[in-house]
């Protein structure tokens, strides 16, 4: 393992960002080759990045490569306490507020390839980017999920850059509902996902799970609770998880493109989205939010640390 690894920090509506400005080579002419490296022989790195004591369970790790597609600005994969993510709007607008914070973005676009296709940033000013996101499609309902402590539910699976699963029901309560009790609930809809075998149409397992409750703001639609992959629960509105949002209601046919969706979330930040309609049924999501750098590291990995490479609790 590395024994040094310069990283700048920051929080986009209270959600982490890691971004590893030095590291490994990650050698491939593909970024699934990349990807496939930081679970494979790169996994205790990505531990050691993400979990304690370095770290904690809603930090989301973020490399940067040079870029293997063409009109792209860098290759980024992004990870989190239990593997890779597929795209990650939040990381994203983290990333660009980085990259200007070390002098390497101008306020204007930028262009990554991540593992699920090409995403387009623009750094409106040092803190305020928009992320048009990869094609959100929603995928199909699902009823009559029996759920420990939520009885029967019904809910749609969508796709916002990763593969949700947005429950069909209002909490009253959420924005007064103890964040551990949130995520229990929420963890038990991915439990009976996981025991009834329920994937997407393509086969893919829901490894989010998306609440909504009435929003605490008055210039917000609706209040959102997001479990991630790790069971870690997301302080943003989600990124990917308002794309499959603004999917639904594409879906329904409740919300026309180009009419505005401001999701809060559940720790009181909002974006601003809009979709364009796409092909074959999906849209193109726009999301619009603020982050701020946070710290500037070095993380140290001494060999004679018995916990050098993370600690992760079950």
């Amino acid at each position: 393992m590395i024994e040094r690894l310069r990283v700048v920090d920051s929080h986009t509506l209270g959600e982490p960002t890691r971004v590893l400005l030095e590291g490994p080579e990650v050698p491939g002419d593909r970024i699934e080759v990349k990807a496939e490296a930081w679970t494979g022989r790169l996994d205790g790195l990505r531990r050691a990045i993400c979990l304690e004591p370095r770290g904690w369970e809603a930090i989301v790790g973020c490399h940067v490569s040079a870029p293997s597609r063409e009109g792209c600005e860098h290759d980024v994969v992004f990870f989190n306490n239990v593997g890779t993510i597929g795209m990650c709007g939040h990381g994203t607008m983290g990333l660009a507020v980085t990259l200007a914070h070390m002098g390497r973005l101008q306020p204007g676009p930028l262009r990554i390839n991540t593992v699920v296709g090409p995403v387009e940033c623009e750094l409106l000013d040092r803190n305020t980017c928009s992320v048009r996101n990869v094609p959100s499609q929603f995928d199909r309902m699902v009823e009559g999920l029996t759920v420990n402590g939520l009885g029967s539910v019904s809910g749609q699976i969508a796709y916002g850059g990763n593969w949700f699963f947005l429950v069909d029901r209002e909490f009253e309560g959420l924005a007064r509902t103890p964040v551990s009790e949130l995520s229990s609930l929420a963890s038990a809809v991915m439990d009976a996902l996981d025991a009834g075998s329920v994937r997407s149409s393509c086969g893919a397992r829901i490894d989010h799970i998306e609440m909504f409750g009435p929003p605490t703001r008055p210039d917000a639609d609706s209040m959102n609770f997001v479990l991630c992959p790790g069971r870690a629960f997301d302080r943003s509105p989600c990124g990917t998880g308002t794309s499959a949002k603004l999917a639904c209601l594409a879906h329904a046919g409740v919300l026309a493109p180009g009419s505005s969706w401001r999701q809060q979330g559940i720790a009181g930040g909002v974006f601003e989205a809009t979709y364009e309609m796409g092909d074959e049924g999906a849209i193109l999501p726009t999301i619009r939010g603020r982050a701020w750098v946070t710290a500037e590291a070095t993380l140290v990995f001494d060999p004679t640390d018995e916990m050098c490479g993370g600690l992760a609790w079950s």
